[in-house]
């Protein structure tokens, strides 16, 4: 099982490097979650200023996740920062199926997000991950919704990497692997939970 730093949208851009400072050297991969202000606000910061960053982050790995209006506009916004894996929310996504296609066709790994609420069903073949939202989506700290552990049991059905965004902590993370997660995405239990278990 795998856990992941979060990048939340901050406005002050300056805000992002103080977190990028704190996690680079801690997880290979970094998740940026990008949003535009629709489907979830506030909007995102230019993305293109992750291209050439004030600090070094070479040896870090792009995982963006899209909570946009109409993602497969954004794709070329996260190959111009050679992101490795693409994730968007299916409730924003007219074709699913060309969605992760345009992605593969790019050398990228592609992903298909669902809200708390939303059922997973019509995963394309091609799809390298299912991600599940823990709560209803924006950047709270809320507790993690109950019928998440039967979620990832069905996700786990259709043979793909199986992730959660939000509402992960050291209270629920055993339960949560014995569910069958993959990858943990945190941005507020992070540090706690890269932590939990060092000293047994």
């Amino acid at each position: 099982m795998q856990i992941i730093p979060t990048i939340n949208p901050q406005v002050n851009y300056l805000e992002v490097e103080k977190r990028l400072e704190k996690i680079k050297d801690l997880s290979a991969w970094i998740q940026i979650d990008v949003t535009d202000g629709i489907l979830v606000s506030p909007p995102t910061f230019p993305l293109e200023l992750l291209k050439k960053p004030a600090i070094n982050l070479d040896k870090n790995i792009f995982d963006i996740h899209l909570m946009v209006k109409d993602p497969i506009n954004w794709i070329n916004k996260c190959l111009f920062i050679e992101a490795t894996r693409i994730t968007a929310q299916v409730e924003m996504m007219e074709d699913r199926e060309k969605f992760v296609t345009t992605i593969k066709d790019s050398g990228c790994e592609a992903g298909l997000s669902f809200d708390v609420d939303t059922p997973i069903t019509n995963i394309p073949a091609e799809t390298d991950l299912i991600l599940i939202m823990g709560r209803s989506m924006g950047f709270t700290p809320e507790i993690l919704d109950a019928k998440i552990y039967d979620k990832i049991k069905q996700a786990k059905s259709f043979g793909k990497l199986v992730a959660l965004d939000g509402g992960a902590s050291t209270n629920n993370i055993d339960k949560l692997v014995d569910a069958g997660i993959d990858i943990i995405y945190s941005y507020h239990n992070y540090f706690d939970l890269i932590n939990y278990g060092k000293n047994d």
